[in-house]
Parts: C-alpha cells; sequence; structure tokens
C-alpha cells in the first residue's frame, strides 16, 4: 500500500485516546474518601441474570466496529462521536474523583455464565459507577446511528445491541439505575457541545474580525 493511500487512514489513530485516557480509570477505580450508594428500591428488585454478561462483553469491539463503520461511512459523524466520548470519559473520570460510587454485588454460583461474571468482577473493581461509561459510549453510537446510517436495518440492528449492552449494566449487577440516566445525560450532553464546534469554527472563519472582538467600521 503507498503512502497517499494509508494517509487516509490515519485519523483512525484518534481511536487510540480512548485507551489512553482509561489509566486514568484504573487509577480512579477503587475508593474514594467516601463512597456513595446509588441504588434504589427498583434496582433490588431487578434480578441478577447472568446471561446478561455476554451483551456487557459485547460493548469492547461493538464501540470499535461502531467508530470504524462510522470513519468509512460519514467522517464528519466520526469526529463528532469520537470527541464527545472522550470529553465523557473525562466528565466521567471528574465524577469518580468527586463522587465516588459503588455498587454490592451478588454471590456467584457455577458454571460459564458465572465464570464470565467472574472475570468482569476480577478486571473491575465494584466503584467508578456514575454515569456509566459503558452506557455513556453505547448511547453514543446509538445517538451518531441516527446521523450515519440511513439503511433502516442496519440502524435497528445497531439501537437493538446497543440496548441490550445498556441494561445489561445492571442485570449483572454492575450498574444501578442512576448509573444508566448519568451516562446517557454526559452522552446527550457531549454530542450537542462537539455538534457546535463547526457551526463555531463557520462563524469564525466568516466573521474573523468579530471573532476577536474586531471593529467592524
Amino acid at each position: 500500500m503507498s503512502q497517499g493511500k494509508l494517509r487516509q487512514y490515519y485519523p483512525l489513530l484518534w481511536m487510540l485516546a480512548i485507551p489512553i485516557l482509561n489509566i486514568f480509570y484504573g487509577i480512579l477505580n477503587r475508593p474514594g474518601m467516601k463512597t456513595y450508594d446509588l441504588s434504589t428500591r427498583v434496582d433490588e428488585m431487578l434480578p441478577f441474570l447472568p446471561i446478561f454478561v455476554i451483551p456487557y462483553l459485547i460493548w469492547y469491539p461493538f464501540i470499535a466496529a461502531c467508530l470504524v463503520t462510522l470513519f468509512y461511512r460519514n467522517r464528519a459523524t466520526y469526529y463528532r462521536t469520537l470527541f464527545a466520548l472522550c470529553l465523557g470519559l473525562i466528565i466521567s473520570y471528574i465524577f469518580f474523583y468527586f463522587y465516588q460510587s459503588g455498587i454490592t454485588r451478588p454471590q456467584l454460583g457455577d458454571g460459564f455464565l458465572y465464570s464470565l461474571v467472574q472475570f468482569v468482577y476480577h478486571n473491575d473493581a465494584p466503584y467508578n459507577c456514575f454515569p456509566s461509561i459503558h452506557v455513556l459510549t453505547t448511547y453514543l453510537m446509538i445517538k451518531s446511528s441516527k446521523q450515519a446510517f440511513p439503511h433502516a436495518g442496519l440502524r435497528w440492528t445497531i439501537h437493538l445491541l446497543a440496548w441490550s449492552i445498556i441494561l445489561s449494566t445492571v442485570f449483572v449487577k454492575q450498574h444501578v439505575l442512576l448509573d444508566i440516566a448519568g451516562g446517557i445525560a454526559v452522552a446527550e450532553i457531549t454530542y450537542f457541545v462537539i455538534g457546535l464546534v463547526p457551526a463555531w469554527a463557520r462563524s469564525r472563519s466568516r466573521n474573523p474580525g468579530k471573532a476577536f472582538g474586531a471593529s467592524s467600521e
């Protein structure tokens, strides 16, 4: 592959910002001075369903596949979604530092599905819950699919997988309902804010003097 053809794939390297930012997740994935419990009576009524560990683990390749597909189908939406995701991670880490929340996990039985849940529990301490990063990132794929995937079948497939991932966070007892609400709220805010940047840039390019407070006289 020629250097020119290879260069067109360079924007995919921006995805490396995600694992770099995730370094801070590991640092913060421990109890702080005070750990809050955001569970409600409804959360206590929700059952533990180990089958949902499958969509929970699908999250990792799902996010990567969606971002790569966005890159090929709609470059502007790819950038908007990726930058909204990174901004959302930063906001989440601020919450984790100043308002650390945790969750009580159930006792596990034997079997393949329980082994997968144990794998999740072993690699992710029961902190860093609000807002849910699983929900934040997955909901952004729902938002971006409306812009980048005109084919209804593909869009509904993404929505089905995305909502199964979001629901899995409470059914494998990794999160509570308020964590889901927080993840969706952060996703909505960051997607909206990043979407304002192109409009601001266009406005500034049309009125460079006003952008710096210069007089038009």
